[in-house]
C-alpha cells in the first residue's frame, strides 16, 4: 500500500491571498450553530423586567426586504419596570424610552393593560403580529384606543430592537477577525487551496 504525503498548513503560515480564500470558504463558520442564543435570552431577561413574558422569539435577516424580528408572549404591567431596566441596561436609552413608554401608556389607564402577542404570516418582522389588548378598568373608548395603539406600537420598538441586537450579533460573530479566530482557535490545517484538511 502506497502512503501519499500531503503537505499542509496552519492558517497563520498560508499566503495572504490563501488567506482571503480560506475566509471566503469560511464566511458562515460562525454561523453554523445557533449564534443568537445570548440575544434571546438577554431579549427574554429583558422582557420580564418590561413585564413580558417572550414564550418564542423568531427572525430573518439581514438584507431582503420582510427581514425583521418579533416574539409570541404575553404582557401586563411591571411596576418596577423602569428602575430595573436602569440597573440592567444603564446606558441603553431605547430600552429605557420603552421601560418609560409602557409606565406613561399605563398610568391613566390604572395601570391594568395586559396583552397577548402571536407571530401571523410567513413574515417574521414586528408587523406580522397580532396584539390582542385587553384593559380590566373600565375607561373611555376614545381613550382605550389611544392606549391599545400606543402599547401596540411599543411592544413593535422592542421587537425592532431585538432585531438590532441580532443584526449586531451577527455582524459581530461573521467579521473577518472572527471567522480568522475560530479557525485558530480550532486548530484547522488547510491544504494548497485553502481547504481544511
Amino acid at each position: 500500500m502506497k502512503i501519499k504525503e500531503v503537505k499542509t498548513w496552519k492558517f497563520n503560515e498560508l499566503t495572504k491571498d490563501l488567506k482571503q480564500t480560506v475566509i471566503e470558504n469560511y464566511r458562515d463558520i460562525n454561523t453554523d450553530y445557533d449564534w443568537w442564543d445570548n440575544v434571546y435570552c438577554d431579549a427574554k431577561e429583558i422582557g420580564k423586567l418590561l413585564g413580558i413574558d417572550i414564550d418564542e422569539i423568531y427572525f430573518s435577516g439581514f438584507s431582503s426586504q420582510g427581514d425583521g424580528a418579533c416574539f409570541e408572549g404575553s404582557y401586563s404591567y411591571n411596576k418596577n419596570s423602569v428602575k430595573l431596566l436602569k440597573d440592567y441596561a444603564p446606558i441603553d436609552k431605547e430600552l429605557h424610552r420603552i421601560a418609560q413608554t409602557l409606565q406613561d401608556i399605563q398610568k391613566p389607564c390604572f395601570y391594568s393593560i395586559s396583552a397577548s402577542v402571536i407571530q401571523s404570516g410567513m413574515y417574521l418582522h414586528e408587523f406580522c403580529t397580532i396584539l390582542n389588548i385587553d384593559m380590566l378598568e373600565s375607561i373611555g373608548q376614545k381613550q382605550f384606543t389611544e392606549a391599545e395603539k400606543a402599547i401596540t406600537e411599543t411592544l413593535r420598538d422592542f421587537m425592532r430592537w431585538i432585531y438590532r441586537q441580532l443584526n449586531s450579533q451577527y455582524d459581530c460573530v461573521t467579521t473577518e477577525e472572527a471567522i480568522i479566530e475560530t479557525i485558530e482557535a480550532n486548530e484547522h490545517d488547510f491544504d494548497e487551496n485553502g481547504k481544511i484538511f
